[in-house]
């Protein structure tokens, strides 16, 4: 699975806004692996910060 694909992954199983160390935590990728793919996901729309620092996938 592409890292990218993972994150989103992530996130939707949480359910909830995370930040980049909670999806590192949970989903066991580096955090770089982590930041460089939610670098590319927000330039993309793909996920969104509802609250400062917290990330989800976009509706």
């Amino acid at each position: 699975m592409e890292t990218k694909e993972k994150v989103l992954d992530t996130m939707k199983q949480a359910g909830t806004p995370l930040n980049a160390g909670k999806i590192a935590e949970l989903s066991g990728l580096d955090r770089k692996e982590v930041d460089k793919a939610m670098a590319a996901l927000k330039a993309d729309g793909s996920i969104v910060s509802p609250v400062r620092c917290k990330w989800e996938p976009a509706k």
